[in-house]
């Protein structure tokens, strides 16, 4: 980490679910965090209310992942305001259930676009401008070795990440920052329960 105690992370899609939870232990745990979101600022900035009447420090901070200039901002925001980053928590993701021959060509650039191009577009990003010694958490998902039907386009999204990051892994390491993939099972998120309800 930084020499500093001031340390800061990066929650990409941290308004609810997993992303909120590990918002608000990354703020108990010491770190500034940015409690970014694509949608409705609404949850995002409860959450950094609730962080801040904690005596934590919360920044919610409206970025699409998929688009590039949107994650330089992000970075950008998160610099001018805490002087740098430590952390980045991927954690924005769609996903869509559905056989791959029903599978259409928006639902497919959409899980494209947010889990695996978005992955990658803050990757690059933290990989250019991450302190030495920080550290990149990725989420996966377990249905990468599931594999099971009407997940396909979801779990090649994931896969690919999975191997994002072990490339990473060996191209940060002269700066000591790791970097490492989580595959969480089902978990009573909005986005699981939404789908689940679905099929």
């Amino acid at each position: 980490m930084s020499e500093s105690n001031e340390r800061t992370a990066i929650v990409t899609g941290a308004s609810r679910g997993i992303g909120a939870v590990v918002a608000a232990r990354l703020a108990a745990d010491g770190f500034a965090v940015v409690v970014n979101y694509s949608r409705d600022s609404t949850p995002a900035e409860a959450l950094a209310r609730e962080l801040e009447g904690a005596g934590r420090r919360a920044l919610p901070l409206k970025a699409d992942v998929a688009d590039p200039e949107a994650v330089r901002y992000l970075f950008d925001a998160a610099e001018a305001t805490f002087g740098g980053v430590d952390v980045l928590v991927n954690n924005a993701g769609v996903m869509t259930m559905t056989s791959i021959a029903e599978t259409d060509d928006a639902t497919f650039e959409r899980q494209v676009a947010v889990n695996l191009r978005g992955t990658f577009n803050t990757l690059r990003e933290a990989s250019r401008r991450l302190r030495a010694g920080g550290r990149i958490i990725n989420f996966s998902s377990s249905t990468v070795g599931l594999r099971q039907p009407l997940y396909g386009v979801y779990v090649a999204t994931k896969a690919a990440v999975e191997a994002l990051t072990s490339v990473l892994a060996k191209e940060l390491r002269d700066r000591s920052i790791t970097v490492n993939a989580v595959a969480p099972g089902p978990t009573a998120t909005d986005l699981f329960l939404k789908t689940s309800r679905r099929r």
